[in-house]
C-alpha cells in the first residue's frame, strides 16, 4: 500500500513537472520568462518548453494593438481660455521584455504623457486656433511621444483627439459674448434705420421745397409775362395792373363767398373804380 502512494506521487510529480515545463504561447501573445528571478527569455505564439521550477512565466502581454481611452482634462490656451480635451491612442507593443522592465506601469506613463503633450500644445495656441485645428494638435502629439515611447519597445499606431470644446463656464462666457454681440447689432442696425430714414425725409423737405420755390419763380415769370402782355395788347401803363389787380380781387370775392362763414357779400357796382381807388392808395 505503501509503494502504491509513492508511485501515485511520483506519477503526479512528472504530471506536475511536465505541466509546468510545456507552455503554449496563443496567437497574439507573448511570455516573458525569468529563471531565478532575473530575465531569461521571451515565448513567442506556439509550443515552448521551459525548465521547471527553475524558468518561470511572469508576464502575458498582448502583441495586438492596445486602445487606450486617454481622460479628458481641462487645459489653458495662450489666451487664457479653458477647453476641456480628451484623446484615444492606439499602441502596440513590439518588445515586451522593454514594456515589462522599462517602466513600471506602461499604460499609465503613456496615459500622463500624452495628456502632459496635449497641455503644452494646446497652451501654445489661441482658443479660436486650439478649436479648429485637431489635425495639427493629432500630428504634433503624434511626433511629440512616438520618441518617448519607443524606449519602452511600444509604437504609437495613432492618436486622435476625441473631444476637444470650451469648458462650461467658458461656454456661459462665450454664449453671453455671443448674446451681447447680437444685441449691439440689433442696436447699430435700429440707429442706421433711423438715421436713414432722417435723412430720407430731410431730403425729401429739401426736394420739396426746392421745387415750391421754382414753382413760385415760375409763377412770378408767368405772372411778369402775362404783364407784359396785358400791357403790350392795352398800350397803356395803368391798365394791365388795374386789370390783374381786379381779376385777382374777384377772385378773392369768389373764394370769401364760398367759404362757410360767409354772409353777405355785396360788390360795387363801378367794380373798375375801386380798384383803381386801391391802387390810389398803395400809391
Amino acid at each position: 500500500m505503501e509503494g502504491l502512494y509513492i508511485a501515485a506521487a511520483f506519477v503526479g510529480l512528472v504530471v506536475i513537472t511536465v505541466f509546468k515545463g510545456v507552455r503554449v504561447v496563443p496567437q497574439g501573445y507573448k511570455h516573458i520568462v525569468q529563471r531565478l528571478g532575473k530575465y531569461y527569455c521571451t515565448l513567442t505564439p506556439g509550443l515552448n518548453f521551459i525548465v521547471p521550477y527553475i524558468d518561470s512565466v511572469t508576464h502575458r502581454i498582448t502583441t495586438k494593438d492596445i486602445v487606450m481611452d486617454i481622460p479628458a482634462q481641462e487645459v489653458i490656451t495662450q489666451d487664457n481660455a479653458v477647453i476641456v480635451a480628451n484623446a484615444i491612442a492606439y499602441i502596440n507593443i513590439v518588445s515586451p521584455e522593454k514594456a515589462v522592465y522599462g517602466v513600471e506601469d506602461y499604460e499609465l506613463a503613456i496615459q500622463k504623457l500624452i495628456q502632459t503633450a496635449l497641455r503644452a500644445i494646446i497652451g501654445e495656441m489661441a482658443l479660436d486656433s486650439a478649436l479648429s485645428s485637431r489635425d495639427m494638435i493629432k500630428e504634433k502629439l503624434k511626433a511629440g511621444i512616438s520618441d518617448d515611447i519607443s524606449d519602452w519597445g511600444i509604437t504609437l499606431k495613432t492618436v486622435e483627439i476625441q473631444d476637444i470644446n470650451p469648458s462650461k463656464t467658458m461656454q456661459a462666457s462665450m454664449e453671453e459674448q455671443s448674446a451681447a454681440e447680437r444685441q449691439r447689432r440689433a442696436a447699430v442696425t435700429r440707429a442706421e434705420g433711423a438715421k436713414q430714414a432722417a435723412i430720407l425725409e430731410a431730403e425729401g423737405r429739401l426736394e420739396a421745397s426746392l421745387r415750391d420755390a421754382k414753382a413760385k419763380v415760375v409763377l412770378a415769370e408767368a405772372s411778369a409775362r402775362s404783364i407784359e402782355s396785358v400791357t403790350a395788347a392795352v398800350k397803356d401803363n395803368e391798365l394791365p395792373v388795374t386789370f390783374l389787380l381786379g381779376e385777382k380781387y374777384i377772385e378773392a370775392m369768389r373764394q370769401l363767398s364760398e367759404s362757410d362763414n360767409a354772409k353777405t357779400i355785396v360788390l360795387p357796382a363801378d367794380l373798375l373804380q375801386a380798384v383803381k381807388g386801391m391802387m390810389d392808395k398803395v400809391k
